[in-house]
């Protein structure tokens, strides 16, 4: 019996989200809309901007979202990435644990923890500007082997590729997990990370990762197809499990070679920021609790279809003791 059910590596970020008028980012000469790494000297100046501007904070990183959104739906994760000792480090540290998950980290005196400032206008569109801080130091000596034992999945963030320390954390994981019979999980996280690290994300899929997620862009950028389902298919052959999201559509899974779709939920969504980081968390309390591949990717899409109605990447509703009655009509 394991004692989590996923092991997450990846990213530690404080999320410090604001309401802002569009003029804000005229004078500001922010590009809206997208997500921009800035140093803390210009994040600094940002924030004195915002000073009069009520903001919220949130622990974040796309691999830690999908940890606190298994744990709202009844899993158990342990989840690692690097703070300082600041007040942002604090927080997170405290964040994660009250969403559930336990946060190791071994904090670091110098630096800063890495922040990402969330700008949200009227419509509901998010501009971010994020300063990576230490989170960019993760390295092998951060990771607790003894708890990736105990669990039942590792999963890691493809955003790690950016950095060498980063990549050496990874890959320890994913080593050290095929060695003790800890399956791996492995998302490809944004086509600028595909495009930068093609082969290394092949032959790291093809060396260690039980399960991929990704979105069609990222899997078409992968397999170098035009087609969905003939890119699904290529991962398929470097991995005995796929799951790669299709939007409005749901998602298709590959498993030992054969391609299905498993239908969404249809929504009107308002926010897409952090849907696949639901969908993975959804699969994964799935495949942690005896559901079968299709039947997991159907509370994946679930979880994706309630995270697009909400404004940010945390939820705000309790999705334990949901899945019989979302699930029910549901045939594989």
């Amino acid at each position: 019996m394991k004692k989590y059910d996923v092991f997450g590596v990846g990213n530690a970020l404080v999320d410090i989200i604001a309401f802002i008028d569009p003029k804000f980012l005229e004078k500001q000469k922010i590009s809206k809309g997208v997500m921009t790494l800035v140093d803390e000297t210009r994040q600094g100046e940002i924030l004195a901007d915002l000073h009069d501007i009520k903001k919220e904070l949130r622990s974040g990183g796309s691999a830690a979202n999908t940890m606190i959104a298994i744990a709202n739906s009844g899993g158990t994760c342990a989840y690692t990435g690097k703070v300082t000792h600041d007040t942002y480090g604090e927080f997170y540290k405290k964040d994660m644990e009250d969403a559930g998950v336990f946060f190791e980290t071994k904090p670091d005196k110098a630096g800063h923890t890495g922040t990402c400032v969330v700008l949200t206008t009227p419509d509901a569109e998010r501009t971010m500007l994020t300063s990576l801080g230490i989170s960019t130091s993760l390295g092998p000596e951060d990771i607790d082997l003894e708890r990736l034992k105990l669990s039942a999945y590792v999963y890691v963030e493809g955003y790690l590729w950016d950095g060498d320390s980063t990549k050496k954390a990874s890959e320890l994981s994913m080593s050290e997990a095929k060695k003790n019979g800890v399956k791996v999980a492995f998302t490809y996280s944004d086509p600028f990370c595909v495009n930068r690290s093609r082969e290394e994300f092949i032959r790291l899929t093809k060396e260690y990762v039980d399960v991929v997620f990704c979105n069609t862009e990222e899997g078409l950028a992968l397999s170098g197809k035009t087609d969905p389902k003939e890119a699904v298919a290529f991962i398929g052959s470097l991995a005995g499990l796929v799951f790669m999201t299709a939007g409005k559509d749901g998602a298709y899974v590959c498993e030992n070679g054969k391609v299905t779709l498993v239908p969404g939920f249809p929504v009107k969504p308002i926010d897409t920021t952090g849907a696949g980081d639901a969908f993975a968390a959804g699969t994964l309390y799935g495949l942690t609790h005896g559901y079968s591949n299709a039947k997991s990717a159907r509370w994946g899409n679930y979880v994706a279809s309630r995270i697009v109605q909400e404004v940010g990447p945390r939820l705000t509703i309790h999705l334990l003791g949901r899945q019989d009655e979302i699930l029910k009509d549901f045939k594989d």
